[in-house]
């Protein structure tokens, strides 16, 4: 099989009668969703269990097997081994990486350098450590069964001899003008997923190019839309369209999928976003009425940031005095609202967890 060569961009041959009745619902479904996130004071912190899921589900479409109650504890101190230490590695990365890159376009556009700046972090002492993080590749890779010569690939991606021709094409797209911003995200992930810059990590960076190039063109107030949860539940699909593509030109299937990637998840994700509202909004006034204290909103936001803690890092993190703190914490327990994943045993601190929010933003019972 022969090395593919990316078609140039923009597409001239794309079906707009077909696309145009998918165009408007994708538009709609996102822009209520949009509205919705931009009536959250701190989506960073309110909603932060959505940035922790997109990671989760993201790196599991890629083989990765850990959970978002496995990664939370995780960071509190609870002990993992072996395999599993290294697939929760990688989805803490997935997130540090969108962090970096959200930060970073507050001053410039997404670039190859602001990629390989992801990449590097995302690769960051982890399986594949060793495949260059942050370097494009420089070798001919290819995509098949374990074990397979570039004759039985299923994909050969592009020659690393014009790769940066390929890429540097691709970075020009991205401030070129669309017809709709959701057609060029949409190609826009195709075209990097099939140039497969990187010896590994390719999907992941590619998904989390998702939600910062829709940032990035103000059709979201902030890139807390995740399209991951919709890939993974049709990922043979998924794979299938982006194989039309470099089989078969076949663009416009691949953007149609992907238009209606965005109506389903857009209504997930906006009923997912209003049923943590409503869970923050029934927590103000329990934990007001169970601390009576000025802090109470203090203590909310604490817990919303970081479901799963030790005492001493949530005196540490919310800047309340441990005096005040650590008494808030046991009129939690004693309340039901926090539940121990660990207890207090010498100088080692409690974990606990708010299940509830775990709950609620996994949409089923995970504690």
């Amino acid at each position: 099989m022969d090395p593919y060569v990316p078609q140039t961009l923009p597409r001239p041959d794309l079906d707009y009668g077909r696309l145009i009745r998918m165009v408007g619902p994708a538009n709609a479904a996102l822009a209520r969703y949009d509205g919705l996130l931009q009536s959250v004071i701190n989506p960073s912190v309110l909603l932060s269990p959505l940035t922790n899921r997109e990671a989760v589900l993201s790196s599991k479409i890629e083989g990765t097997q850990a959970t978002v109650d496995e990664v939370l504890e995780y960071e509190a101190g609870i002990d993992f081994a072996g395999e599993k230490v290294q697939d929760i590695q990688e989805i803490v990365n997935y997130r540090k990486a969108l962090v970096l890159a959200t930060e970073a376009l507050a001053e410039r556009p997404i670039t190859l350098s602001l990629v390989r700046q992801m990449h590097a972090v995302l690769m960051d002492s982890v399986r594949g450590s060793n495949k260059s993080p942050g370097d494009f590749r420089v070798d001919q890779n290819w995509i098949g069964p374990t074990g397979c010569t570039m004759a039985q690939a299923t994909f050969v991606p592009p020659s690393p001899l014009q790769l940066q021709d390929h890429l540097q094409a691709w970075e020009a797209y991205l401030s070129a003008d669309e017809f709709d911003s959701l057609v060029q995200v949409a190609i826009m992930h195709a075209q990097f997923e099939l140039i497969h810059p990187f010896k590994d990590g390719n999907g992941r960076i590619g998904r989390l190019l998702i939600p910062l190039f829709l940032f990035q063109r103000r059709t979201l107030a902030s890139p807390m839309f995740y399209l991951s949860e919709y890939l993974e539940s049709h990922r043979d699909l998924y794979y299938a369209r982006l194989r039309g593509i470099s089989q078969d030109g076949d663009w416009s299937s691949w953007i149609e999928f992907f238009l209606e990637a965005i109506v389903e998840q857009a209504r997930s994700n906006t009923d997912r976003v209003r049923d943590i509202l409503n869970l923050y909004e029934n927590m103000k006034g329990r934990i007001t009425e169970l601390t009576r204290s000025q802090h109470a909103i203090l203590v909310l936001d604490t817990l919303f940031d970081r479901p799963v803690f030790q005492s001493s890092d949530f005196v540490q993190r919310s800047g309340i005095p441990k005096q005040t703190a650590l008494p808030f914490l046991r009129k939690l327990r004693e309340a039901g609202i926090l539940h121990p994943l660990r207890e207090q045993s010498g100088r080692r601190s409690a974990i606990l967890a708010f299940r509830d929010l775990l709950n609620c933003a996994e949409g089923r019972d995970v504690l």
